[in-house]
């Protein structure tokens, strides 16, 4: 447990540009089997804490995991597809 200057029952920590969007999220860098969610917290100041909302239901913290935005996921991907269609 601790305390934070800046959360208070009214206060919160101003949020980043990552809050709601939806990300590609993997576990000891296993690429090949990632599942989707969506960042609920994104601090841009102190504590600095990213929360990500499994679409499983399950709330894992961003320093448990990788992830990246799911439309950067989806745009490499059909990438590769193409070039791969493509030979």
């Amino acid at each position: 447990m601790g305390t934070q200057q800046n959360i208070t029952r009214d206060r919160f920590p101003a949020q980043g540009k990552w809050v709601g969007k939806r990300v590609s999220v993997c576990f000891h860098y296993n690429t090949h089997d990632q599942v989707e969610g969506t960042i609920v917290r994104d601090d841009s100041e102190d504590p600095h804490c990213t929360i990500i909302r499994l679409d499983d239901g399950r709330h894992v913290l961003a320093t448990e995991c990788q992830y990246g935005l799911k439309e950067q996921h989806d745009r490499a991907a059909t990438v590769r597809e193409e070039k791969a269609n493509s030979l």
